[in-house]
Parts: C-alpha cells; structure tokens; sequence
C-alpha cells in the first residue's frame, strides 16, 4: 500500500500534533519530522506553540510551532498530516473542526487514525478541487494466509521485536536501514505501521488487517522485495509481553526472519500503563524471542544478535553506562541507534551470517 501520487517528496506539510510534542500519543509525528523527506512548514500543538522544536525534542529542525491549523495556513502547507495516534486510534471530537478548516482552505489530509475520514460525508463536503484524503489504515487487497513462503528467500531478513509497544522499533530498523545503504547493500526498509509507510512511501497497516491474514499480508510484503535486495529491514510492532499486542507473532511468521534485534527503552521495568505486568530479565526475552521465532525447530532459527537501547531522557554519561550494563546483561552488542548510530548492530548481523 502506498503513498498517493500526489503526496511527493516536495509537498509542503504541516503536522497536527495537539499535545503530542511532549505526550506519549505523538510518535507519528515525531517519526515524521525525524525521517521524513518532505519539508514540514508547521507544527501544530497548542500546549507548546512558540516554543522550540529542538529543544523540545531533541531534533535539529527549525521548524515553527503554531497553536491552531489557522495559524499554519500562514505558513502555506499543502497536506495536512494527523500526527498523534491516541489510544484506540479515534478521531478526538475536538479535531472534526479544526480538520474541516484544512479541508475548507484547499488542504489535502493524511489520516493514520482507526476512524475513516475519506468516506465522511461531511468531509467530503468540505474537501476542496484537487485535494484528496489518504486513510491510510486501510486493509490491502488480495491477501491470503501465510504460508512460510518467505524462509525460500536468500536475503537477510532483519525484524525489530520489543520488550512494549512504542520503545523504537521503528527508529531501530530505519537506522539499519541507512547504515546497511552506507555499507553499499541493497537494502530496504518495510513499513508495517501508519508513520513507517508515510517515511518509506509503501508498507502495510498491519493493525488493519484482519488476525487471519495478518501473516500472509507480511508474508507478501516480503515477496515482493526479498529477491532484489540483500537486507530487508522490517518495521517492528508491539510486544509479545503486552497483553494488547497481537502483532509480534504474524510478523515472525510472514517474515521468516534470518535475525532479530530486541529494542527497550532503558530503565524501563514494567510494561506502559500496566503496572502489574513485568518485563522478565533482557536475557529471558531474548531466550522468549528466539524460542517463539524457532517454534521447537518448525521454522529456522532467528538468533537475537543485538539490543538497541532507547536512552531518550538519559544524560550521556548514564545512557552509556545503561548500554554497558545490557552488554554485561545478555552478551550482545547493544547501542542506542538515535544517538550513536547503528553499525554496532549491522555488526553483528553481518557476522552472524
């Protein structure tokens, strides 16, 4: 599934993202304006508007920060992009205006939420000659179950897995993705999730496939590419320690996987707003991860040959300190990809074989 035609690398984009700056529901966003290619003209957040992008969130772009769409359209963008994926993925009531002000003053909109908006007939209403709405939540066509086909590939398949939902498994397998091309391999990077397919133009919603074809849509994806390339970077999602995740497993399967790379935020000891729930030791969710992968020898083995250390927050000093601490801990190369890169980890899947 991929980008509309119209959405291009020079498209002039602003990104709503009402609390999300700072929040925990603004990963979309952030992605965004950390990876993607066209040139972001606004960002729309009321509880920081004025403040500074840099500052905030650690990303070198001067990129103003409004409080109102209405403020943004000074800034002339072309595609507004809902940047904030709340819990359920529903379209906050409070939005349905503000979108329809877009809508009204001739802007196209990319939306990542649950709720489908290009089908709204008071949406339709509003949207200008020439603009479009891009659901992008949207099942594609002719899936089938999986079928293991992938394991037939010669390329090294790479799969982000985690110990939660949002520690950066998508960060993790975009930073191998650009050190693999550093390297000179034919590489590529597979989105699986609604920002993921926004930065690298084509991918799959997983989180809109039905459970039944949720292998076989991986499964796919992975077809497509696995012959022309040497290394496919898939986008990992949730967790098989989070009780509301069910996207790990089909992503293992379709996959196939060659290798894995565990991501975890540091620090972090239970899952995210499940206080009763722990995660087990760093070298227990490899052994969980690479027994899951294997299943008792029905599949090959996907060894866990590294750890990317999300150390967001950290001073220096003590996120260096936590990576050696998860090196003693399981062995592994570990680093944290944002702030010192990658090749530790292609590293390891290189020697891995």
């Amino acid at each position: 599934m991929g980008r509309p035609e119209s959405l291009s690398s020079e498209s002039r984009v602003a990104i709503l993202l009402h609390g999300g700056l700072l929040g925990e529901h603004g990963k979309t966003g952030l992605g965004l304006l950390r990876y993607g290619s066209f040139p972001v003209v606004a960002v729309i957040d009321r509880e920081q508007a004025g403040g500074s992008l840099a500052h905030l969130t650690g990303i070198a772009k001067d990129i103003p920060i409004v409080a109102s769409v209405e403020e943004a359209l000074a800034h002339r963008p072309e595609v507004l992009v809902i940047g904030i994926a709340p819990s359920g993925g529903q379209l906050p009531p409070a939005w349905r205006e503000e979108l329809g002000l877009a809508l009204r003053a001739g802007l196209s909109l990319v939306n990542g939420l649950h709720t489908p908006l290009a089908e709204d007939p008071q949406f339709r209403q509003w949207l200008q000659p020439g603009a479009w709405i891009w659901d992008i939540r949207r099942e594609p066509p002719n899936l089938s179950v999986g079928k293991a086909l992938a394991r037939t590939l010669p390329c090294k398949r790479v799969l982000t897995v985690g110990t939660d939902m949002s520690v950066g498994k998508m960060s993790t397998s975009l930073e191998l993705h650009r050190a693999s091309l550093r390297r000179g391999l034919r590489s590529r990077f597979l989105a699986t999730g609604q920002t993921g397919i926004l930065i690298g133009g084509e991918g799959i919603p997983l989180d809109a496939v039905r459970v039944d074809y949720a292998s076989g849509a991986v499964e796919q994806l992975i077809m497509r590419y696995g012959s022309d390339h040497d290394i496919l970077h898939l986008e990992g999602q949730g967790s098989l320690l989070n009780p509301a995740s069910t996207a790990t497993l089909p992503l293992l399967r379709g996959s196939q996987p060659t290798h894995l790379i565990l991501v975890h935020r540091a620090g972090q000891t239970h899952i995210k707003g499940i206080d009763y729930v722990p995660i087990p030791p760093l070298p227990k969710v490899i052994e969980l991860y690479e027994q899951v992968a294997a299943a008792a020898g029905a599949f090959a083995p996907a060894p866990v040959v590294g750890v990317a250390l999300n150390t967001f927050g950290w001073e220096e000093e003590a996120a260096l300190e936590q990576i050696r601490r998860v090196e003693a801990e399981t062995g592994r190369p570990c680093t944290d990809v944002v702030r010192f890169g990658a090749d530790p980890l292609l590293e390891a899947i290189l020697a891995a074989g």
